[in-house]
């Protein structure tokens, strides 16, 4: 089925937005074994935004995730690394030029699904320990009206995480 699926179904897009985090998850993601990273992204997947990843960088990335968001509404998959910090408006996490907070919730509005990729983002990890002065917080508390797929781990198993895409991309359901 999962052959099948790469070799007939259109590619999925995928946003990944990097919050408060350390990218340990996006090192673990890329030294996936099975299946192997770049099978995912060049051949299930469409990773139209991940400014750790994309070449392009600036207004070129920016622009690259405002028409992705408006071309794939309902359609697309967010992946979240990180953490975002309530604290003084989101001011402790800028993403182009905005606070982080800010950008998850415009991108999490028109997504299908949310992944919430590693213990940062599915549990608010170190960030969110005490005292906290950032207000860091997982992203499940942030975004309560779409399904959060949670896969933990700092970092977590790059098999786990490649499956998970895989899974919901194959079945186009969530695990």
């Amino acid at each position: 089925k999962i052959a099948h699926a790469m070799e007939t179904k259109p590619r999925t897009p995928v946003i990944w937005l990097h919050g408060l985090e350390c990218t340990c998850c996006s090192e673990s993601f890329i030294r996936s074994g099975h299946p192997l990273a770049k099978d995912v992204i060049l051949s299930m997947i469409s990773l139209d935004y991940d400014d750790l990843l994309m070449a392009a960088a600036g207004h070129q990335a920016e622009a690259a995730l405002e028409e992705t968001i408006k071309k794939y509404k309902g359609n697309y998959i967010l992946a979240v690394e990180g953490n975002p910090p309530l604290n003084e408006d989101g001011m402790f996490c800028i993403s182009g030029g905005k606070p982080f907070l800010d950008k998850l919730k415009k991108v999490a509005k028109d997504a299908k699904a949310v992944i919430a990729w590693g213990a940062c983002a599915s549990y608010g990890c170190v960030q969110a320990a005490a005292p906290n002065p950032t207000q860091a917080t997982p992203i499940h508390k942030v975004i309560t009206d779409k399904p959060i797929i949670k896969v933990p781990g700092c970092p977590p198993i790059a098999e786990v995480m490649t499956g998970v895409i895989t899974y919901m991309v194959t079945f186009d359901k969530m695990p």
